[in-house]
């Protein structure tokens, strides 16, 4: 699966605004479905409930399948036997999590009808039918069958053989099925049997079913409508990772239970339908009623788990390409394909492809690749083999995209998609314990592979920031998990998605760039090339992976290891956190210890008792040394050590390959700061990125006092990268610095980087006035500069102002000249702040004329920007009247009391209003204005004030937790005031 986040830490304020409202949206949807599940009938039915949409109608009976379900059909046949509820069962295996060993997979034949038709429109409560033949070898002599069904209607099963091996075997017997039954926590179908099935004979099940194809959730097979050549269409398309091939079919639905499927689509026919392999036949078929259908057949499947099955059924057109013989198609709306948006990608894949081919000496198995770009599929991409999936916002390219990074966006998760075909496709982890064989080694290769085709990309510092700064931003001793966790620890099918999340693309990544650092390519590759070929269409454990990497140790003897690659690794990816080193550079002693949020005096292993193996590659006075390893909690490395020489410095985890935060003793911080201050590009870019995170995180958890970490800002005015920058900006202009809390500190901080930021802002002002196109083919710089003129005007540099205006007004005057994309949020913002109700009524013009979501939450955002308290109020009163504009992206009074001018008059608005807010946005929108607007207190006066503004707008439970959730924040805030006096008495020092 695609990876999460795909640009790590640098995320605009749209894009962010934009998730977030698709999250809530999404949770409310949930919190529906799961009111409704509750009225559902329970276990104990061989008809299970439908998670909150109307019961899809059964498959039609042998004999009759032209015959289309009507959605009042009767319910599906009661079993032989009557069946009691599930709490009326012994503790069985029905109880367990992983499946039993008693069957194996080999092979389903399976059939799926969705009635999606071009004519009826829009498809509300659309269902499905299906037939799945599997085919099982037994393990275990077994009289109950377990496998997974969920929201499915069943009739009542049958199971034949024992077959004969090789023949279809249509004289073989059948094996009575007494009852069904379902544990509907584990999401199991039980068949039990009449007599018991035979170890070592073949079996075959058969079962016909129907489901519901869902409108909101993309799980299991779900609806998307969208308008293509300004007509109001509809697909079906499946999402079945990690466990929602249950939800499709019943399955096996575990990775290790590989089988090969044949399948069939049975479609309209003004549809296309798309799956794994390529198309095999096709053939007409008439329902009952006399409509018209497509049999779509596909030939036979490698060996692969459930979790990868797929299939579309579309009206999309496509473009293609041969790669090697095979056929590359990349399907898109019609609109879309016509104005070449799928040009870009069509053109990387083949090349990636090939890439990897040579990379591993392993060639893609399949016949074909197509890859479909949905109109929704929650930002996120799937890497079926031979059905790729991509939310099309992470496939298409537009024309206004030149000045984004949606270009290099859209070639990264195209690899990491690509990688998958090796990586969880050809080979599969055993259980989803280890995700991360699959994820981190996608998400390594995704940033391999670009980096070949563009050298020149700086490549140590993307990787910095699409992975390594979000990985050890979410990390620490106490409650991070394992990459690699014990199967044993699950115990809910929902964990299973819980490990689908940036940590583990980002850890997981990390990882193998470590593993890498410390061996050299030739050996890296060489062991996954083995791995790769070992387990090929089959599953491995993270030990197996390990036992590769030794075998090619093993083979040579250039490089030299402390200990086997299964005991340094598994010191990474079995505990959670990660540990700070500490160099005392006067006696070169080098120690290790977890790192801790918030690090408190005497801090003991008690709480964290494992160390690491830890690579550290390191340099001295700008000279590359030899790989040393720390593989205790002390040691001493006498070439560590450093002279009073102010040419003497040391800075460890060269490129920072390792997965660590480095610390050092106040003569090896000085050390630094002085090269700094005396020649800073002799200090690569990479470790000047590094010192500054570092060191703010270091100091933010108690490790190093503030002022060390300040130190090393000094020499910024000679700092032209724009990723340094905009690492120190990260860390200083943060809400609870840059506030009215810290009102004393505000103009020194302002004084104290406005005099170093000048250099970098002419650098780019520059370009954004003379020749901005240049800025397409600057990653680092897309990703950064938002952050930078946002500073810059937030601090009232007159150049960035006038800019701003300058920028608002040629875009008024003339619409299509566009403000660059990188820029645009601040552009927007300060063009309202600084302008009259001619700029903001005209941004309300683009707004009510704009369709794009995202464009439509950045516009209304902008608008919250004005400083005029009458346009404000209006813009709020707009909001809960509906009249004559509804804003329904935004909470207009939650984004205009953001702000510093905003909060007052939003707080003012509530007095006489609260009621039509609580009307608009729903009560609990109050609790979370009161946390807006309350966001500064500092004493118990203040909360108590806040508490008595609100008291008659809150229900009483709800002053119970925001008087809580005030404290929190109060105390947040004094801590905050006393780091901030702190940081004030320096720069006062240092201006």
């Amino acid at each position: 699966m695609g990876p999460p986040s795909s640009s790590g830490f640098y995320v605009s304020r749209t894009v962010a605004l934009l998730l977030a409202a698709l999250a809530v949206a999404l949770l409310l949807a949930l919190l529906i479905l799961a009111g409704l599940y509750g009225h559902c009938p329970r276990a104990g039915q061989v008809e299970p409930c439908s998670s909150g949409v109307p019961d899809a109608a059964p498959s039609p009976p042998p004999g009759a399948e032209e015959r289309e379900p009507t959605p009042q059909s009767s319910p599906a046949p009661e079993p032989k036997v009557p069946t009691p509820s599930h709490d009326q069962r012994p503790p069985g295996p029905w109880d367990q999590l992983r499946l039993p060993p008693w069957l194996e997979p080999l092979h389903y034949d399976l059939e799926l009808w969705p009635r999606l038709r071009p004519d009826a429109l829009p498809a509300h409560r659309l269902r499905f039918t299906g037939r799945a033949n599997i085919t099982v070898r037994c393990v275990a002599a077994t009289a109950r069958l377990l496998l997974h069904s969920l929201f499915l209607r069943h009739e009542l099963p049958a199971v034949r053989g024992p077959l004969s091996p090789g023949a279809r075997d249509a004289a073989a017997g059948r094996v009575p099925v007494d009852d069904v039954w379902f544990a509907e926590d584990t999401q199991y179908m039980v068949l039990e049997l009449g007599e018991a099935l035979r170890p070592g004979g073949l079996y075959e099940l058969q079962l016909r079913f129907a489901g519901p194809v869902f409108e909101e959730a993309r799980e299991g097979l779900f609806l998307n409508v969208y308008t293509d050549q300004g007509e109001r269409r509809a697909l079906i398309a499946s999402h079945m990772e990690p466990t929602f091939a249950r939800n499709v079919f019943p399955c096996f639905d575990e990775p290790a239970l590989k089988a090969t499927f044949n399948i069939t689509i049975i479609h309209h026919p003004s549809y296309v339908a798309l799956s794994n392999m390529p198309q095999l036949g096709q053939y007409d078929r008439t329902d009952i009623n006399g409509s018209n259908w497509t049999v779509t057949t596909f030939y036979t499947t490698p060996p692969m788990p459930t979790y990868l099955v797929a299939l579309a059924v579309c009206d999309y057109d496509q473009v293609n390409r041969t790669e090697r013989g095979k056929e590359i198609r990349i399907w898109a709306r019609k609109d879309a394909i016509a104005n070449g948006n799928a040009d870009f990608a069509l053109n990387i894949t083949g090349p990636i492809f090939s890439f990897l081919e040579d990379l591993f000496n392993i060639s893609y198995p399949l016949p074909k690749t197509d890859i479909i770009a949905l109109p929704v599929f929650d930002n996120r991409a799937m890497e079926n083999w031979g059905l790729l999936m991509f939310d099309e916002s992470l496939l298409l390219l537009q024309p206004s995209d030149h000045l984004t990074d949606k270009k290099t966006l859209i070639s990264y998760i195209v690899s990491h998609e690509i990688g998958h075909q090796w990586f969880g496709n050809l080979v599969t982890m055993n259980w989803w314990n280890n995700i991360w064989l699959n994820e981190g080694f996608a998400s390594y290769f995704e940033f391999g592979v670009i980096n070949y085709f563009n050298p020149k990309l700086p490549r140590n510092e993307i990787f910095f920031s699409n992975f390594l700064h979000g990985a050890l931003s979410e990390d620490h001793a106490l409650v991070s998990r394992a990459v690699s966790m014990k199967v044993e620890n699950f115990t809910e099918t929902s964990e299973i998605n819980e490990l689908f999340d940036s940590f583990t693309y980002n850890k997981g990544a990390s990882m193998a760039r470590m593993l890498f650092s410390f061996l050299n390519e030739h050996l890296f590759i060489s062991a996954l090339k083995s791995y790769l070929e070992a387990f090929s269409y089959s599953n491995a454990e993270q030990d197996d992976l390990w036992r590769h990497f030794q075998m090619a140790i093993d083979d040579q003897s250039k490089i030299l290891l402390p200990a086997t690659v299964k005991s340094i690794m598994d010191s990474w990816t079995h505990q959670g956190g990660f540990p700070v080193i500490t160099l005392n550079v006067s006696s070169g002693v080098l120690k290790q210890e977890p790192f801790y949020l918030g690090k408190v005096e005497n801090q003991t292993l008690l709480t964290h008792n494992g160390t690491w193996i830890i690579p550290i590659l390191w340099m001295k006075n700008g000279t590359t040394q030899s790989l040393v390893w720390l593989n205790k909690s002390s040691k001493v490395f006498p070439e560590m050590q450093v002279s009073d020489s102010d040419n003497d410095w040391v800075i460890l985890n060269l490129n920072m390959t390792g997965y660590y935060r480095v610390n050092y003793d106040k003569l090896g911080w000085k050390k630094l700061n002085q090269q700094l201050e005396k020649n800073p590009k002799v200090i690569p870019v990479i470790h000047r990125l590094q010192l500054i995170d570092d060191a703010f995180s270091l100091s933010k958890n108690n490790y190093i006092e503030i002022e060390t970490a300040l130190d090393l800002t000094k020499y910024l005015a000679e700092e032209d990268e724009i990723i340094v920058w905009h690492a120190v900006l990260a860390n200083l202009i943060t809400r609870d610095l840059v506030s009215d809390v810290n009102y004393d500190m505000y103009p020194l901080l302002k004084k104290y980087l406005l005099k170093r930021l000048k250099s970098i802002w002419n650098i780019y002002a520059t370009i954004i006035r003379e020749n901005v196109a240049a800025l397409q083919d600057d990653y680092l710089a897309l990703i950064s500069l938002e952050k930078l003129f946002a500073t810059a005007c937030g601090f009232d540099l007159e150049d960035c102002l006038q800019l701003s205006r300058e920028l608002f007004s040629k875009w008024m005057n003339h619409p299509k000249e566009e403000i660059p994309y990188p820029i645009k949020n601040v552009i927007l913002c300060y063009g309202i702040a600084l302008g009259s109700d001619k700029e903001w009524d005209f941004l309300l013009d683009v707004y009510t004329n704009t369709t794009e979501e995202e464009e439509r939450i950045q516009l209304a955002y902008a608008m919250s920007c004005s400083k005029d308290p009458w346009i404000l109020n209006r813009y709020m009163d707009y909001a809960i009247t509906g009249s004559p504009f509804t804003f329904n992206e935004t909470n207009v009074i939650e984004a205009v009391a953001a702000s510093e001018v905003g909060r007052y008059i939003a707080k003012d608005f509530l007095i006489s209003n609260w009621q039509g807010v609580s009307k608009r946005y729903g009560p609990q929108s109050l609790v979370t204005l009161i946390y807006i607007i309350g966001r500064t207190v500092s004493t118990d006066l203040q909360v108590m004030e806040l508490q008595q503004f609100f008291s008659n707008m809150l229900e009483e439970h709800q002053r119970i937790s925001v008087h809580a959730k005030l404290q929190t924040i109060k105390n947040e805030n004094l801590k905050s005031k006393k780091q901030s006096a702190r940081i004030a008495e320096w720069l006062r020092k240092n201006i």
